[in-house]
């Protein structure tokens, strides 16, 4: 078959990486992909939030699958698009309806998904600026930390977890009238603070069965001990230590079926996958958020962990019938380690010459901000986030172990990584 995946990250080269290994594919093309990206398929100079263009490559090319990387164009409705368009209906697209992904382009819509279902999440409520007084009020409720989340899309920077009530006010009222994060925060959502650890779930579900996916542990903050501004970003660890059978039974039977039900119930159209950013709270799941995709970089560490041929799986998805397909997993660990230009989450240079990249051993690298400069025959850095390198190993120690010494062979000009990946769950 001739596979179409849209993004340019990190994600995008894993699914590229692993899709290209499956005997199905002919030809695999991704729009607008990165230098990685073209080493295992074919780029095409198009934005994946540029749904005509889009259309034009997918006949042109004669595509018989898409899969959607980012939460962008889901949110802006390219599933709908193909839906409704004569000549692209045929085409089968991974990934939820435009009403669907509101779980992750509107937190207010994912909050009251989570009230209506009886799915555990943290005490909220939803405020403008016309109820800002109301907010302060709640606010005052509330003990501190703070936590407060742009309702829309805010390149995962949209959450802000503040000590001081006067700081939490003052942070409040510039995202609703100082426009802090754009159109993203013309509503924003107050909740408690829940005390615990983070843990990133994934199914795929062609939208009623499903597979859960590898989980994994994701590090946002940009400094050492979860330190610093939030990131999209800066490694993953698969599998998680404390989620074992018995609190993935939690999740499944409290978060995972209610949410699938909750779905099929609203008549939701949601072929594709999920994500379930997850609090252990003493050993309770609270869900923090829902993503319409797969996470990024938790899919550095997650999708080199899938031995069978994900083109069944996804196939499953199209036919109605995952529950048919076989999911084997890798039971070693996998480290994911990112490296950003420096400056990054905020004003960063690109353009750096990126060396070392053949020195590498029993590693894969991903690439995201990664370019391919012809005319000097070299890689150089052209994002925040630049490569994410993933390695194995019977244990998490090991697995870091080798990604980290595979780092200190890549070189470029303001090089910046987190050194305790894996720090909370050792």
């Amino acid at each position: 078959m001739n596979l179409l995946i849209l993004g340019s990250g990190g994600r995008e080269h894993a699914l590229a990486w692993k899709l290209s290994q499956s005997d199905k594919i002919e030809n695999l093309y991704i729009a607008p992909g990165n230098a990685g990206t073209a080493t295992v398929g074919t780029n095409i100079p198009v934005e994946s939030s540029d749904f005509d263009e889009i259309k034009m490559w997918v006949v042109e090319k004669e595509i018989d699958l898409v899969v959607v990387g980012p939460e962008i164009p889901l949110v802006n409705g390219i599933v709908d698009f193909f839906y409704g368009d004569p000549i692209l209906k045929t085409v089968p697209i991974i990934g939820p309806d435009k009403k669907a992904a509101q779980l992750e382009g509107s937190k207010d819509f994912a909050k009251q998904f989570m009230h209506r279902y009886n799915i555990p999440t943290a005490k909220y409520k939803t405020f403008t600026s016309q109820t800002l007084n109301e907010g302060y009020q709640f606010l005052d409720s509330l003990t501190p930390p703070f936590v407060l989340k742009a309702d829309g899309l805010a390149g995962g920077k949209g959450v802000l977890i503040v000590d001081n009530p006067e700081d939490a006010k003052a942070e409040f009222k510039e995202m609703l009238t100082g426009s802090k994060f754009g159109e993203a925060s013309q509503k924003v959502i107050i909740e408690e603070f829940l005390d615990g650890i983070e843990l990133s779930v994934f199914v795929i579900t062609d939208g009623k069965n499903y597979k859960i996916l590898p989980e994994a542990k994701d590090y946002k903050r940009i400094g050492e001990n979860d330190t610093g501004k939030n990131t999209g970003g800066m490694g993953a660890i698969s599998p998680v230590s404390f989620a074992n059978k018995e609190f993935m039974l939690k999740v499944q039977n409290q978060i995972i079926e209610p949410t699938l039900a909750g779905l099929q119930n609203d008549g939701l159209q949601y072929k594709g996958f999920i994500f379930f950013g997850l609090m252990n709270v003493n050993g309770s799941p609270y869900v923090i958020e829902y993503n319409c995709r797969l996470g990024d970089p938790e899919a550095e560490a997650v999708i080199p962990r899938i031995k069978s041929d994900m083109i069944d799986l996804l196939e499953g998805v199209v036919q109605g019938n995952l529950n048919e397909k076989q999911l084997i997993i890798d039971d070693r660990y996998t480290a994911t380690v990112v490296l950003v230009s420096a400056g990054y989450p905020e004003k960063y240079e690109t353009g750096k010459a990126i060396s070392g990249l053949n020195n590498l051993t029993n590693c894969i690298l991903f690439y995201a901000g990664v370019s391919n400069d012809i005319d000097e025959n070299i890689y150089k850095t052209s994002g925040g986030r630049v490569i994410a390198v993933t390695a194995y190993g019977n244990t998490m120690e090991e697995a870091l172990k080798t990604s980290y010494e595979n780092i200190a062979q890549i070189q470029f000009d303001g090089k910046t990584f987190r050194q305790d990946i894996g720090f909370d769950l050792k």
